[in-house]
């Protein structure tokens, strides 16, 4: 599934996370996790878009809180800065980094249920590294 995404990748890593929430519910708690670090990051980051001539993107001043039910799975809509390339309910998720000259990235969520009940989450970064504390957000 994720093959033709990571065929020509400079690198790629795998993660598998065990969480006993839904795809929908995975996906937001990763995209809502915000430390301070990863501000911190941005503001570093628009100095060296400005010495390195990168792209600049609109950076907006607070990021949107998706919840499970606003996540996206059409195919061009937007999750957070995130675009969903392809998706599929309860199965998996691609999304890419919005278009760069010196950075193209996708990021992929494969929600797999085991028989013991367990759900798995084999991921690229970033969830690997910026999930946080995965919680289910549903009531």
């Amino acid at each position: 599934m994720f093959k033709d995404y990571f065929a020509d990748a400079d690198y790629w890593d795998l993660k598998h996370i065990t969480a006993d929430v839904s795809l929908r519910d995975f996906i937001a708690g990763m995209l809502g996790f915000e430390p301070w670090w990863i501000a911190m990051l941005y503001r570093i980051r628009e100095l060296l878009v400005i010495g390195l001539g990168l792209v600049r993107h609109e950076k907006p001043e607070d990021l949107e809180s998706l919840t499970p039910d606003r996540i996206p799975f059409t195919s061009g809509e937007k999750a957070s800065f995130f675009i969903v390339h392809r998706a599929e309910e309860d199965r998996f998720w691609v999304a890419e980094t919005p278009p760069d000259n010196h950075l193209s990235a996708y990021f992929g969520i494969v929600h797999i249920l085991w028989e013991t009940g367990a759900i798995n989450f084999p991921c690229s970064p970033p969830c690997a590294t910026a999930t946080g504390p995965v919680r289910s957000t549903s009531t």
